[in-house]
């Protein structure tokens, strides 16, 4: 039974220890924010009669991923001919897909380089030729499309606008692609490391799901006949909370208190998602009358002190210990919530002192180990 008498406060934070994302997000100021280490933020903003039309991630020569990841695993992104074991490196398939296109390394050379995922990127997509190559490996980013260079594609549904042209190229309507996950799969499906470890798997999870759910209809949804090219994930508190449905109860029992906590992932992909080393753990805290804490389910970290807390995706070297993504040669543990899995957490404690509970979620971007490197305070 649920005890009335005790004042219980649930809170779902989204807290993010990096975040290089969404300007919107940033103006609510209700997460902590972190200073990273020489990394800056990009992002491009299409606004239109005051409404914001368009926000475009730009992979910024110095950003996270640029600036640090890719400087970490590729070397440097503005020198050209750097390859990774004799091959073009897959990241820029992705995250430059303009340089990818024209086969090239370095993103100083034309400012287009630089812009990440741009209009003209996602706006040429005229076919999905999947991800799995039929003799086997993957073709990821660019590789997994084709493009047009003669007409503008979409979805063939402005509402607003139906006979609407652009004033240079031909508009072709193309809804297997632009209402459909083909859309967004080239990138998000799947991403293995040289060594044949699965990092991001965003489109096998889907795919386990058994829904028929579409990406954009959450990440792009239509708002006044529009669809909202914010594209937010990740990145985003707004859309993080969202995706997860978490309650608390307790009983009394003798001179304990019993509490359960349990988490729904309402999402058809595990929860977190997208890049491994992404987390999502859980703090519960009692405080006494004058508000001071009493008790703690965890005295530092939940990765080292209540591991049932910390839902996440590990990885590790031959000998079982932890290794960063592209050094992984194994998977030692996945214990990120499934698509609508419902998962409980149970505590026991003295109820002399106690007279509120606390929980709260935290989304990282980081593990603990790798903002230590990156963060800054």
């Amino acid at each position: 039974m649920l005890n009335t008498n005790l004042r219980l406060t649930l809170l779902i934070g989204v807290f993010f220890s990096c975040f290089t994302g969404s300007a919107l997000a940033q103006a609510k100021n209700h997460y902590t924010m972190y200073q990273l280490k020489n990394v800056k933020t990009a992002m491009k903003i299409f606004i239109r009669n005051g409404k914001v039309l368009c926000m475009l991630t730009v992979p910024h020569l110095k950003t996270l991923f640029m600036g640090l990841f890719y400087k970490a695993v590729i070397g440097n992104p503005e020198q050209e001919g750097i390859q990774k074991n004799g091959k073009y490196p897959v990241c820029l398939q992705c995250h430059a897909p303009t340089a990818a296109k024209d086969g090239k390394i370095n993103l100083a050379a034309l400012p287009i380089y630089n812009e990440g995922i741009n209009c003209v990127t996602c706006h040429t997509i005229s076919g999905f030729k999947g991800t799995k190559k039929a003799a086997g490996g993957l073709r990821l980013g660019t590789q997994a499309y084709e493009f047009s260079d003669t007409s503008l594609q979409g979805p063939g549904t402005n509402h607003t606008t139906p006979d609407w042209q652009h004033p240079v190229f031909q508009n072709t309507a193309n809804p297997k692609v632009f209402k459909t996950n083909a859309v967004c799969m080239g990138c998000h499906d799947q991403r293995k490391n040289s060594n044949k470890v699965a990092l991001c798997q965003t489109g096998d999870e889907i795919a386990a799901s058994e829904g028929n759910t579409n990406c954009v209809s959450c990440h792009m949804p239509t708002v006044n006949g529009k669809a909202d090219h914010s594209l937010l994930g990740g990145h985003s508190a707004e859309m993080v909370s969202k995706g997860l449905l978490m309650t608390m109860a307790t009983v009394k029992k003798n001179k304990t208190l019993e509490v359960s906590i349990k988490l729904t992932n309402q999402l058809p992909h595990k929860f977190p998602t997208g890049a491994p080393f992404r987390n999502v753990y859980v703090k519960l805290t009692g405080y006494d009358k004058q508000g001071q804490e009493v008790w703690s389910s965890s005295q530092s970290h939940p990765v080292k002190d209540d591991k049932k807390a910390m839902f996440m995706y590990s990885l590790g070297d031959a000998e079982g210990n932890p290794a960063p993504p592209p050094k992984a040669t194994q998977v030692l543990g996945d214990t990120r919530l499934k698509p609508h899995e419902t998962r409980e957490l149970k505590y026991s404690m003295a109820r002399a002192k106690i007279a509120k509970l606390k929980a709260v979620a935290y989304y990282d971007l980081l593990l603990p180990p790798m903002k230590k490197k990156l963060v800054v305070g």
